[in-house]
């Protein structure tokens, strides 16, 4: 039981570190600036609707899409590894990763005219949230659990990072005037620093594995 309960603090906090949800306030509130607050809790639901199913399908056919392309585990793990080592330099450097959402995407959704719907799942939902790390590590995680209940906490993680999601960016007005953009910027360093040393960690694993070390 304590086993499970370590692994479930340690993904959920890797995976709130990788989708960042606080880094994804002023994003939030620059394409939801227009709307009324029903409105943009309607957008959050549906946002943390979207992470957890897009998260969850990707845990579920992550053995088979390795089986599908011929990769192995501790290959995607070194490959993955790169990939949150990218966007932790990012995170460290206090911008949002150019891995996830760039500045002309979200000007775009700024500026057009979209539905609520589309909000929700791009660019909030997807790539900003659950965008390629988070989906890398939660196919790792996945792949790497051995048991039915490791599995299952897997799951948990994702329907806990969905919850904060949800609560994050309906508290979004209260935590930028906390905060402020200096205080985000200092949260997503920290964040990007414990994502170095995951990412770091999950590179070293993939080639103790892939080399049988």
């Amino acid at each position: 039981m304590i086993g499970l309960v370590k692994h479930f603090v340690i993904l959920y906090g890797g995976l709130f570190a990788i989708t960042n949800p606080v880094g994804a306030v002023p994003v939030f509130l620059g394409v939801t600036h227009d709307l009324s607050w029903g409105q943009r809790r309607e957008i959050a639901q549906k946002t943390a609707t979207t992470v957890i199913v897009t998260l969850v399908v990707f845990a579920l056919i992550g053995e088979w899409i390795f089986k599908f392309f011929g990769s192995s585990v501790d290959a995607f793990a070194i490959a993955g590894g790169i990939l949150l080592f990218k966007m932790a330099m990012d995170m460290l450097s206090g911008r949002l990763s150019t891995v996830k959402i760039s500045k002309e995407e979200t000007e775009e959704f700024s500026e057009e005219v979209v539905t609520l719907e589309e909000v929700a799942i791009i660019p909030l939902a997807i790539p900003l949230i659950s965008g390629p790390g988070a989906i890398t590590t939660v196919m790792l995680y996945m792949a790497k659990s051995t048991s039915v209940p490791e599995k299952a906490t897997v799951i948990a993680s994702i329907l806990a990072i969905g919850l904060t999601v949800w609560l994050i960016l309906c508290s979004s007005n209260r935590i930028q005037r906390k905060l402020g953009r200096v205080g985000i910027k200092v949260m997503t360093r920290m964040m990007g620093l414990i994502l170095t040393s995951m990412a770091v960690q999950m590179i070293i694993n993939g080639i103790k594995g892939a080399f049988g070390i």
